[in-house]
């Protein structure tokens, strides 16, 4: 599933709100909430996403049926048995310091989602575990003005690839809210 989203275009709608997280960090937000139990639909989501990523305040109702839209398609996209969530990052072309930037900020907003939700990496499988901490780590670092070669790229489509997995795997551990067996989905009317 490719993202229906755009970065360029989110960017500038996020711009006309004043939104003060930038296209990546809200991704990371929500992705992280929503990783971790929160529902896409909920009322709650948005006013920990007021919290987080409008100061407090109020988020105009066009604002929030955008990002409503966002956390239903993540939502989505982190349960796809195709594995079709994707960051939301500058384009490949672009300057490879701007993706830098932007994938720190996408850590650094996921983990402050996460850890609205979970507050205790005890009962953690070890795999995930082990992709919280890596996070927490590259989260830490400090990223140049200079790079842009071959290995630097590579080694940044490799972290974007690890991130992208570590999201679904947090969601199908904690996030994902199956139906019991002999329960039928509900239906709203």
């Amino acid at each position: 599933m490719s993202t229906r989203f755009n970065y360029d275009r989110l960017a500038e709608l996020y711009a006309g709100y004043d939104m003060t997280p930038g296209v990546s960090e809200v991704q990371g937000m929500l992705t992280g909430l929503i990783a971790t139990g929160s529902d896409a639909q909920s009322d709650e989501l948005m006013a920990i996403l007021s919290d987080l990523a409008y100061d407090g305040q109020s988020i105009p109702t066009e604002l929030k049926n955008l990002l409503q839209q966002q956390a239903e398609e993540i939502e989505h996209s982190l349960g796809d048995h195709d594995l079709g969530f994707r960051l939301l990052l500058p384009e490949d072309g672009e300057p490879l310091p701007e993706r830098l930037n932007a994938l720190a900020g996408w850590v650094n907003a996921f983990l402050a989602g996460y850890g609205v939700n979970q507050q205790s990496m005890a009962t953690l499988s070890a795999d995930l575990k082990e992709a919280i901490e890596d996070m927490v780590e590259l989260a830490k670092i400090e990223f140049t003005e200079e790079g842009g070669g071959e290995e630097e790229e590579r080694a940044y489509f490799e972290i974007v690839e690890y991130l992208r997995v570590s999201a679904m795997m947090c969601y199908t551990e904690l996030g994902r809210k199956e139906q019991p067996a002999n329960q039928p989905p509900k239906t709203l009317h």
